[in-house]
């Protein structure tokens, strides 16, 4: 079975979605003996932004390939997505860039796009400063999480959850710690059951 684990934060070793990410990972490795992790972590790679690259021979070339082949063959995807100003870090945009390609992840049809990524399993683990939820004052300016399903949905995969550390600015540490408590038992009663 093979795990594909994608860090986005800047943070480094103060980074709450990160710290999420190593327990989700975590847990898949205890159940998993055969467990096949690749780890990407976007801050330290510096993507470029996307933009066409026509010459094979181009090293960019051979580094977008590998990026799409090892989310193609991902049978679980856990990706850290802390939101920066309302939405995605550019990292990880810069990387959905990579996976998002025409006749590979996806397809037009003559009925419409069709998705060519299903049959994973992808957890996203979401750590936001405010309070995003539906039925808080602030969930119209969440451009993350819908952007991440819908992304997703476009590439055929309907297996998406997240894992959510939310409010994290909002108050003191004590707060703080409880919020990640909160996001840390998530993870410990996510099923561990991926779909042959």
């Amino acid at each position: 079975m093979k795990l594909l684990h994608i860090d986005a934060s800047a943070l480094g070793a103060y980074s709450v979605s990160r710290e999420l990410t190593q327990s989700v990972v975590g847990r898949f490795r205890d159940a998993y003996s055969n467990l096949d992790v690749t780890y990407r972590d976007l801050a330290a790679l510096g993507l470029d932004h996307w933009s066409p690259v026509a010459d094979p021979a181009h090293p960019a070339a051979a580094q977008n390939k590998a990026l799409i082949d090892e989310f193609l063959a991902a049978d679980i995807v856990v990706i850290g997505a802390p939101m920066y100003n309302f939405s995605i870090p550019s990292q990880l945009k810069a990387w959905i860039d990579r996976i998002t390609v025409a006749g590979v992840s996806f397809r037009y049809t003559a009925s419409g796009p069709e998705g060519l990524a299903g049959g994973k399993r992808v957890i996203v683990v979401s750590s936001r400063g405010g309070a995003y939820g539906v039925d808080a004052p602030a969930a119209p300016m969440d451009f993350q999480e819908p952007y991440l399903r819908a992304l997703f949905g476009f590439l055929g995969i309907e297996d998406v959850e997240f894992v959510r550390a939310e409010g994290l600015s909002m108050g003191d540490d004590d707060h703080k710690k409880a919020t990640i408590e909160r996001a840390r038992a998530v993870v410990q009663a996510l099923p561990l059951q991926v779909a042959a």
